[in-house]
């Protein structure tokens, strides 16, 4: 098959759908198809092999001077091609980009109004540049805010437009009103154009079906995958200290506050061994504040020398952070739907404590890595790493499960297959009609 993905880059930041859709194309091209993986707003940032194409569709600073400023809306395609730009992207992308839904709302409302939205224009010029490429059997959006895509893509080319979900919710339920009522009836209004939505995990199906109106029989999972190159199994200590384990955005929905209270309820029991608190993950400017908060707290506690911050490390150095940890958690604050970090820190035999919710409770269940405890409670989660802690038999097995779990259910291989049993599919039941997708120059 011939493939397009959309992704939408994060700047210089590490994302986690960044990542899935990097490793996902990947797989695929190694598998023989024919995939060109096409950024959104700026290049991507991965921290394996980068696949994607140098060519950007919607341009971050376009999109930014066309939402704000009505000139650049009708501006002729040379100008555009100086702010279009890798250099001016990556320049641009060196300022930390806010991504508060808070002040992103009416560009997500334009966006998601597609042809019809501010950046038309973007539109045009990516249905120009597609025509002359060679014909595609498929379009894969990479989550549900560039819906608004679909339509065109679909009038221009016909053929079927398939949409990743991929815990986009999270940025729609934190926009402010109107916006926030406003994008939710624009992405129900545009769920007829997509052939098929692809959930990330079995727990996120149900709950977009019933956010965003979209039928049963329209969702496909396919399951998270990583690439496992690297990822090796460490060995089980058995005598302090003990380093617990934090690798996420540091943000709060990511609830490192959470892990930090629960550190400290663990250290005021009596007979816990010698630990100290790691983290890792991408801090961005609009979460500094955040941060500091917690750093202040574990001082203030007395446990700030026992605690921390590696910063964003790439590939080889995050897999050494994981075989620091004896024990991982990221108590994140909603139903995370991926678990990205989970099936990393297991797949190298670290065993986790989680909250029992979203993807987490799916992910634990599935591979026997970890512990459950209940969300949002750090006492609980205290209990969970306390008995990790001092059971060094069982935080043995747990990680053994966690390992053979990974490589036996969550590889880029399992989700790559995935993703091609539901591409054939509604390829077989969607024909392209005679316009084809591309090769029309």
């Amino acid at each position: 098959m011939r493939l397009l993905h959309l992704t939408a880059g994060a700047a210089e930041m590490y994302c986690g759908s960044c990542l899935r859709d990097n490793a996902l194309a990947a797989a695929l091209l190694r598998r023989g198809h024919d995939v060109v993986l096409m950024p959104i707003y700026t290049p991507t940032t991965t921290d394996e092999e980068n696949v994607s194409e140098p060519h950007v569709f919607f341009g971050g600073v376009s999109v930014f001077l066309e939402q704000h400023v009505p000139l650049f809306r009708h501006t002729p395609a040379f100008l555009d091609r100086v702010w279009d730009s890798t250099a001016a992207l990556r320049l641009a992308s060196k300022r930390q980009i806010k991504v508060d839904p808070a002040v992103l709302g009416s560009m997500t409302v334009s966006m998601l109004k597609g042809a019809d939205g501010y950046q038309r224009k973007e539109v045009e010029k990516m249905l120009r540049w597609l025509k002359h490429e060679p014909a595609f059997d498929l379009v894969n959006l990479p989550f549900t805010l560039l819906i608004g895509l679909a339509e065109p893509l679909r009038q221009a080319f016909g053929v079927p437009i398939a949409c990743t979900l991929q815990g986009e919710d999270l940025f729609i339920e934190n926009l402010p009103e109107p916006w926030r009522t406003e994008s939710i009836a624009l992405i129900r209004a545009a769920v007829p154009h997509v052939d098929l939505f692809l959930s990330v995990s079995q727990s996120y199906q149900p709950f977009m079906q019933e956010f965003l109106g979209i039928p049963a029989a329209k969702i496909a999972v396919v399951p998270l995958g990583i690439t496992m190159d690297g990822h090796h199994v460490k060995e089980t200590k058995t005598a302090a200290p003990y380093t617990i384990g934090f690798f996420g955005r540091i943000a709060p929905e990511k609830g490192l506050h959470v892990l930090a209270d629960a550190y400290r309820r663990l250290r005021r029991k009596p007979a816990v061994p010698q630990t100290r608190l790691l983290a890792g993950g991408y801090l961005l400017n609009e979460h500094r504040g955040y941060f500091d908060a917690i750093v202040g707290g574990l001082q203030a506690a007395g446990l700030g020398d026992e605690f921390h911050y590696a910063g964003a490390p790439d590939r080889e150095a995050k897999i050494a952070l994981f075989h620091e940890m004896d024990v991982m958690s990221m108590p994140a604050t909603y139903d995370e739907p991926k678990g990205f970090t989970l099936l990393e820190a297991m797949a190298n035999g670290i065993p986790v404590v989680q909250p029992d919710r979203g993807a987490f409770t799916e992910i634990v269940r599935s591979t026997g890595g970890g512990l459950l405890v209940a969300k949002d409670d750090p006492d609980a989660l205290a209990e969970g790493l306390l008995a990790i802690l001092q059971d060094r038999a069982k935080a043995a097995e747990l990680g053994r499960a966690g390992a053979e779990g990974v490589r036996r259910q969550y590889t880029v291989d399992h989700m790559a297959a995935a993703a091609e049993r539901a591409y054939e599919k509604l390829r077989t039941s969607n024909p392209p009609s005679p316009r084809g997708f591309g090769g029309q120059g």
